[in-house]
């Protein structure tokens, strides 16, 4: 892996620490030139009562993952980003092993931006669609 990769990659692991990234164990392990992709893990955890990944969870992930690109591409240094809207669409459950998620930046404004964060296990099945608008705001 290059070294921008890496320096990346920590500095969204690093931030994981003390927030629900943490609590959920997902961690940030890819990043190209228009995409960010995390994992997390599959158990007890994040389970509906019927032993299956639960809704809420992928949309957390796929909100951090989508989020946290927002970060790495826009001047972080500049803005506050926060998440204004998110859909997702779950077409397979999944009851162990990892999903990762992989957000790719469909539309990146000034203002807003928009991104598609696709849910897969392990073999590429995808498990859920979502997407997610983002809003940059200036620090004072």
């Amino acid at each position: 892996m290059n070294e921008f990769k890496e320096k990346i990659l920590k500095i969204c692991n690093d931030t994981r620490k003390g927030t629900l990234m943490e609590t959920l164990d997902i961690e940030y392990t890819d990043v190209g030139e228009n995409y960010l992709v995390a994992k997390m893990p599959v158990g007890p955890k994040v389970f509906q009562p019927d032993g299956v990944l639960h809704g809420g969870a992928t949309v957390a992930l796929a909100e951090s993952v989508g989020s946290a690109a927002s970060y790495v591409f826009l001047d972080a240094q500049k803005f506050f980003i926060r998440g204004i809207e998110i859909a997702a669409n779950h077409v397979r459950s999944i009851k162990e092993g990892e999903v990762f998620a992989r957000a790719t930046i469909l539309h990146k404004g000034r203002t807003t931006q928009l991104w598609e964060i696709r849910i897969t296990d392990a073999e590429q099945n995808l498990i859920s669609l979502c997407k997610l608008t983002t809003i940059a705001l200036a620090r004072s």
